[in-house]
């Protein structure tokens, strides 16, 4: 009997896997492999909910790949020790992987090849797994990669994604290979309230909900905060429960406007995975530097963690953040723009708060997300600062974002909630709701003198 190994990392599916549908071609069995990599703890990037997510995306996994016969196999160890010794046990000859874009995951996939060619085992990397165009595959004459989206959207638009693949039938497992325990949510302390549930199944479910309604009104709702009308799909995404291939492709059958434009937005997913692969280091160091000599006032940086800013649609979308694990995609610009313009902190130090929280927190899209509000990535205008009033009046008319989430000024009026400061008297006493943490006029001119623009 031939063996292979399927080896799981950011692809926690059964239908359109490249990975899967591979290692079931090559040999007569597969050890469907998932490892609670240690080298992932000691970086600091388990954080509860993705472990809480995560562990709904195994069991779901391990339910599908026992409907086709086999079954999920977790060890808990290093990555490339814990491959080696299933390669070693079963005489496989291949392992399949999908490629990554992180500083980690390419230093792993190094490791993996020189420890399975040390026991004769073939390692086979595939793209378009993760993302839906390998970040490799578009390039610029004479560069790397692509610093500038609008061009990169155009090439990436012709090239099309690859087509979807169904699912293996059968998945048989060879005898005698053991695994530990699958976790389980409820071992997972510290996890946000409102945290979605995980797993392809949840994943599938969501998108067809998706593609079958809000889509077609997602190029005129998507800035909608108290609509919520965005596709809750990026944590499916990250963990690779749901196929970016797979969802274009079936939101491209839909077609129409609010489908061009969601599309639009996958392919930002892909521009930034492309950029962290050529660019590594901007993980954690400017793309462009600006030279800035960030402020370090802990007080002012707490109050932003803790929705207690003053500034009510930042404050929402900080405790959406900290009660869902999640944040609307405006509410990820607004805040992130407070922090590093209005408060002129560091963005890593925001980056690192939402990598601690969000059960999407991808390191390609979570860094040079930061990276473009605070002006040190790709943003072709580096200085915009985004007001929250004039976004809360714009995205937010009614208040009923901020209501939700900002309870203490449930009852003022439209005309009042996102600038409560301006109430005066018993009305402003009776409210337990701070007075804005700077003053945005004095703040952004701050700012520009910060960046040389006064």
């Amino acid at each position: 009997m031939t063996v292979s190994v399927a080896l799981f990392t950011s692809d926690l599916r059964v239908h359109d896997n490249p990975v899967l549908r591979a290692a079931v071609r090559d040999a007569d069995a597969v050890v469907a492999l998932f490892v609670r990599d240690k080298g992932i703890h000691r970086a600091g990037f388990d954080a509860p909910n993705r472990r809480a997510f995560l562990a709904d995306c195994l069991a779901d996994l391990d339910a599908g790949l026992r409907r086709r016969g086999g079954r999920l196999v977790v060890r808990d160890a290093d990555v490339v020790a814990a491959a080696r010794a299933v390669v070693v046990e079963t005489g496989a000859r291949s392992l399949h992987i999908a490629g990554g874009v992180s500083g980690y995951a390419m230093r792993r996939e190094a490791r993996l090849h020189t420890a399975l060619a040390a026991v004769g085992c073939a390692l086979h990397v595939h793209d378009a797994v993760v993302t839906a165009l390998a970040p490799g595959r578009i390039v610029p004459a004479g560069r790397d990669h692509y610093a500038v989206f609008t061009p990169y959207f155009r090439r990436w638009e012709a090239a099309g994604v690859r087509g979807t693949l169904t699912a293996p039938r059968a998945v048989r497992l060879p005898d005698g290979v053991e695994s530990g325990p699958l976790p389980e949510r409820a071992e997972v302390a510290g996890v946000s309230p409102g945290l979605a549930r995980g797993g392809e199944s949840a994943g599938r479910r969501l998108l067809s909900s998706w593609l079958h309604g809000p889509l077609a009104d997602y190029e005129s709702r998507h800035d909608d905060l108290a609509g919520d009308a965005t596709s809750r799909l990026s944590p499916y995404l990250h963990f690779g429960c749901l196929s970016a291939a797979e969802v274009i492709n079936r939101a491209r059958q839909r077609g129409g406007p609010g489908a061009d434009a969601f599309v639009r937005q996958l392919a930002w997913r892909d521009f930034h995975h492309q950029v962290l692969a050529a660019r590594p280091d901007a993980a954690w160091e400017d793309y462009r530097t600006r030279h800035d000599r960030w402020r370090s006032d802990e007080d002012e940086v707490e109050a932003w963690r803790a929705g207690r800013t003053g500034y009510p649609l930042v404050d929402a979308a900080m405790r959406q953040l900290a009660y869902e694990g999640w944040m609307h995609n405006r509410g990820r610009m607004l805040v992130a723009c407070f922090l590093t313009k209005t408060l002129y902190a560091d963005w890593r130090v925001g980056a690192r708060h939402f990598l601690d929280l969000l059960v999407d927190g991808d390191v390609a899209n979570n860094q040079l997300n930061w990276q473009w509000m605070a002006g040190t990535g790709t943003d072709t205008r580096p200085n915009r600062v985004l007001n929250p009033v004039i976004q809360g009046k714009r995205f937010d008319p009614r208040g009923v974002y901020v209501r939700r989430w900002v309870p203490e000024l449930a009852e003022l009026a439209d005309g009042e909630i996102h600038e409560p400061w301006k109430l005066t008297g018993p009305r402003r006493a009776a409210i337990d709701y701070p007075d804005p943490l700077v003053d945005l006029a004095e703040a952004r001119a701050r700012f520009e003198r910060a960046r040389g623009l006064d």
